[in-house]
Formats: C-alpha cells, sequence, structure tokens
C-alpha cells in the first residue's frame, strides 16, 4: 500500500511537470521526486560503490604526489563552498586520476569528483579548471544523476531502493553507471543547469567565470588531434548555442571574478610532465 500511495503521488508529480511543457518546471518536477525517493545517505552508497567498481573493474590509478592532490583540493574548495549553499549534506570527495592522455572530469552521485591528470594539462589556466570543477559540483547540486536514475530505471524501481525493499539495487545502479563511463547521460537542459552553477560558483570563488568558455573552445579545437578529448566532448557536448548561452549568463547575472591563476598551474603543469 505504502509503495503504491508514493508511486502514484510521485506519477501525478512528474505528470504535471511534463504538462506544463515547461523545461524548467519539467526539471523541478524530476528534482521533486529524486528529493523524495533517493536521500544523500543512499546517493553517498551509490557513489561509493561506483568508486569501488572503478578501482577494482576499471583499475584507475589515482596521484599519489601530495602537491598534485593538493593543489586540486584547494583550488576545489571554495568551489564546494559554494555549492554548499545551494545543496547541503554533501559529503564532497576529490579524487585525481592519473591518466594524461585523458582530458575529462565527471561527478558521481553523493559527491564524489574526478579530475584526470589530462584535464590539468589542458587547460591554460587555473579559471580554466575552476570552471569545470563547478560545472560538475554543479550536476551534483542540480542531482541529475538522481534524476536520471528516476528516468532510466523507472519510479516503481526506485521507489523499492528508497523503501529498503531491494538492496541489489544501488549495487545494479553501480555497475551501469561505470559500464557507461562512470555517469548517467545528462540531458540538454542539465548541463545548461551545471553550466550556470559553473559560471555562479567560479565568480563566487572570484575566479573568472569565463574560465568553462575558453576551456569549452578550447575543446573544441583540440578535437581533432586528441581522441582523450572525446570522453569530455561525448558526455558534455559543446555547441555556439551553448556558448552564447553562457556568456548572455554571465552578462545577465553580472558575474566577474579576477583570478585567473596561470602563474599557479603551470608549476603542477610541468610536475605532470607538460610544458
Amino acid at each position: 500500500m505504502q509503495q503504491r500511495i508514493l508511486s502514484a503521488f510521485l506519477g501525478i508529480t512528474l505528470a504535471v511537470g511534463f504538462s506544463t511543457g515547461c523545461a524548467k518546471q519539467r526539471i523541478q518536477a524530476e528534482k521533486t521526486v529524486a528529493d523524495i525517493l533517493i536521500t544523500d545517505q543512499q546517493e553517498e552508497e551509490i557513489g561509493l560503490q561506483v568508486k569501488q567498481e572503478l578501482e577494482q573493474k576499471e583499475k584507475i590509478q589515482y596521484v599519489t604526489d601530495p602537491t598534485v592532490t593538493e593543489y586540486v583540493n584547494r583550488i576545489a574548495t571554495p568551489i564546494l563552498q559554494q555549492a554548499n549553499k545551494d545543496r547541503k549534506g554533501v559529503k564532497w570527495k576529490v579524487s585525481v586520476i592519473n591518466d594524461p592522455k585523458t582530458v575529462n572530469a565527471f561527478a558521481t552521485p553523493g559527491g564524489y569528483l574526478y579530475v584526470y591528470t589530462g584535464l590539468l594539462l589542458a587547460a591554460d589556466n587555473e579559471a580554466e579548471v575552476v570552471g569545470v570543477l563547478a560545472h560538475e559540483a554543479g550536476h551534483v547540486v542540480g542531482r541529475h544523476s538522481a534524476r536520471a536514475m528516476v528516468n532510466a530505471y523507472g519510479i516503481q524501481a526506485i521507489t523499492q531502493l528508497a523503501l529498503g525493499k531491494d538492496p541489489g539495487t544501488a549495487a545494479q545502479i553501480a555497475a551501469q553507471l561505470v559500464g557507461g563511463g562512470a555517469q548517467l547521460a545528462h540531458g540538454r537542459s542539465e548541463e545548461t543547469e551545471a553550466d550556470e552553477y559553473g559560471a555562479k560558483y567560479s565568480a563566487g570563488s572570484n575566479y573568472d567565470p569565463r574560465g568553462l568558455i575558453t576551456f569549452f573552445q578550447k575543446l573544441q579545437k583540440m578535437q581533432g588531434d586528441t581522441p582523450g578529448v572525446l570522453k569530455w566532448l561525448s558526455t558534455h557536448p559543446t555547441n555556439a548555442e551553448r556558448i552564447n548561452h553562457l556568456e548572455q549568463y554571465i552578462t545577465q547575472n553580472g558575474l566577474r571574478g579576477s583570478e585567473i591563476g596561470a602563474d599557479r598551474l603551470a608549476p603542477i603543469k610541468q610536475k605532470l610532465g607538460g610544458k
């Protein structure tokens, strides 16, 4: 009975969101369902299982050099502090993956953020790295993975997870997340929302919010020469319309920041074997 009532209520919530025809109202309806069904603790459990899957099956190697790991965590800290204002209860964990050929970063449920050394080497300055980190934090704040779970697995399966009736669901979701590239694909509206969070959090930390834009532009130019870049572009497709929207969002909201940080990133790139 409890499951039927909950499923019916959530079905009505989604139906109302879709019937409005407004993307923002649909997103809010999906987020409401995700907020009700998937707790922070459940997201963290799934994120931990994804991490274990990555380590055991993908054999990823983390950077252990404290100079690099402390640097990434230091520049991530003000971004995550900004993110905590919009979503409390996330226990952020930042890891650096040692793979200089892969220009990528991604976030998984529970606030797990992963940055490849290839991204650090590809960026021209700290503001670009911060922009990417802020964008990924935006996916977590917007509960994009949780919303994708609802869409991918259906209300009934997620309701059973929420009610504790299907303890294997979390493990199944984690395995499929890793199999799909450690993340569920985000739609255009989710990417737009994450872009806006990225600019907002960058500026809130006094970094130039256009760092994300210049990084997007760089990836587009690199696409033909560096196959690893496709790992980012395949899950974060970039086009002129998306960049223009971000430019307009920054201007309309008066977002600005003075920090660029090319001088601080340079020695990290040298340490990682870059120029």
